[in-house]
């Protein structure tokens, strides 16, 4: 393996004893260039060609105050894929906020779970204090990489082989966009949401394949909410107003606490994609984090996605002195998220709704060239009891019912792991999951790769990184024939 490390960034955190400064979730700084990586086992598949990116949280500076993961400074990871060889680089993302640091050698704002008046400047997005440190999602939309915040942040570009940072998204609205904005591969397009805590509260748009903004239009709500994903088909956008959001007489004094409003129920609007006045059901209430596929069929819309039956769990009974709510909310087996399915009916307006899976499980992926169609195929994490760290992976047949499991050993931690098609292939499941692994017995990272017709067989290989990466948030597939 060859390494270029590149000058070091200006850093000021000190060693604590915070659970997500440790570990797995062990910031890095170092930003690196590798080839010929070593291949620890198997061989480097040569029927995939395209890159493999993910967004991880890494804390530069020691916070003003109580420090929450998702905090951290975004720095994408890129390995690329191609005739049987691999490149590695990882990059911070150079947010305004994350230069403004650099010159301060400082934090000047607080975190998620702080007071918005310790930051020392305005910030921006829904929450209005934190920094855009474009740390949470990453896609691949007219042939650039796009990074996003969670809360809303201005959407950042970046060369998908360099990682170079080419700047603000010029289409992105005075709010922002939120994460998870869906790239459509059939037609190249990519669909937004942005949310805000003033009127209008949550805005829809769409974006072409040539990097136009095409359509914005605001969404009536009856106040400030807190999506955090959406979803598409062939002909509309899904979006949704769930029950759990800030409470409003706090949020008049500026404290920013979520609650779960008994009595309302969740709601979904069906868009045009181009725009259009949406359509809304009701369902079950219920909290979602991510969705999963999709599609139309016949007069009913599907969508597919992980209903949390504890959307507000209590503290985490044996989280170390002083951060059970906030672990309570990043472990799954609190908050009880399940493979679930709502069925739109578009004559009489009804809502169905069906259990998938009556496991724990989240963060999805389907092979891609599937988004928002009919599907058969769905990739999710499970996860460490306690802990936002993955430990493993379930493929669900949604319609056999059948299901397949890949666990890995005590110790190592995986990544969300998008779905890379075969060079060639007509199956559905004719491809890999992709995924970078943390492995705490030995202080190291790799990346591997499942056959995803076969999970349940392990890793095809492993490919050892240059350095022990931070665990994150998402990841994504970019074909090469698809980058710019």
């Amino acid at each position: 393996m060859t390494v270029h490390r590149l000058p070091p960034v200006v850093a000021t955190l000190r060693p604590s004893n915070h659970p997500y400064l440790n570990g797995a979730w062990t910031p890095l700084h170092e930003e690196v260039d590798a080839d010929d990586l070593t291949v620890i086992e198997g061989l480097i598949p040569r029927d995939i060609d395209g890159v493999y990116l993910r967004n991880t949280e890494n804390q530069i500076h020691q916070p003003l105050g109580r420090f929450h993961p998702f905090d951290g400074d975004g720095m994408i990871h890129a390995l690329s894929f191609q005739d049987g060889r691999v490149r590695y680089r990882n990059r911070f993302v150079r947010t305004r906020g994350f230069q403004a640091e650099q010159e301060a050698k400082g934090s000047l704002w607080g975190g998620l779970a702080d007071p918005p008046a310790l930051a020392k400047r305005p910030g921006f997005g829904a929450h209005g204090s934190l920094k855009d440190s474009s740390s949470t999602d990453i896609v691949i939309h007219a042939g650039q990489a796009l990074s996003t915040f969670y809360q809303c942040g201005e959407g950042y570009r970046l060369d998908p082989m360099t990682l170079d940072t080419l700047g603000l998204e010029r289409w992105v609205p005075i709010d922002g966009i939120s994460a998870h904005p869906k790239v459509d591969e059939a037609t190249g397009e990519l669909m937004f949401f942005n949310y805000a805590k003033h009127a209008p509260y949550l805005h829809y748009g769409l974006v072409d394949a040539d990097n136009r903004l095409v359509t914005l239009q605001p969404i009536d709500l009856a106040g400030p909410r807190l999506p955090h994903d959406m979803a598409f088909t062939e002909n509309y956008a899904i979006l949704n107003d769930l029950p759990m959001f800030w409470d409003a007489a706090l949020l008049e004094r500026d404290i920013h606490a979520v609650r779960l409003h008994e009595g309302l129920p969740s709601r979904f609007a069906l868009i045009p994609r181009r725009g259009g006045v949406p359509r809304w059901f009701e369902a079950a209430p219920t909290y979602v984090l991510h969705w999963l596929n999709a599609y139309e069929d016949g007069d009913e819309v599907v969508l597919d996605g992980y209903f949390q039956e504890t959307p507000m769990p209590p503290p985490l009974a044996d989280a170390p002195p002083g951060f059970g709510h906030m672990m309570a909310y990043l472990d799954e087996r609190s908050f009880r998220p399940k493979l679930h399915r709502w069925r739109f009916n578009l004559r009489d307006g009804t809502t169905r709704e069906q259990r998938l899976d009556e496991r724990i499980m989240e963060f999805g992926a389907i092979n891609p060239r599937h988004a928002g169609r009919p599907y058969r195929y769905g990739y999710s994490t499970v996860a460490k009891p306690g802990w936002f760290l993955f430990t493993g992976w379930i493929k669900n047949d949604l319609i056999s019912g059948e299901s397949w499991t890949y666990d890995l050993a005590p110790g190592r931690y995986g990544s969300e792991a998008p779905f890379a098609p075969r060079l060639g292939a007509t199956a559905e499941d004719d491809g890999y999951l992709v995924s970078f692994i943390t492995d705490e017995n030995t202080g190291r990272s790799e990346c591997i790769l499942l056959d995803a017709a076969r999970i349940q067989d392990g890793p095809v290989c492993r490919i050892a990184l240059p350095h022990k990466i931070c665990s994150g948030t998402h990841a994504c597939w970019g074909e090469r024939d698809k980058l710019a």
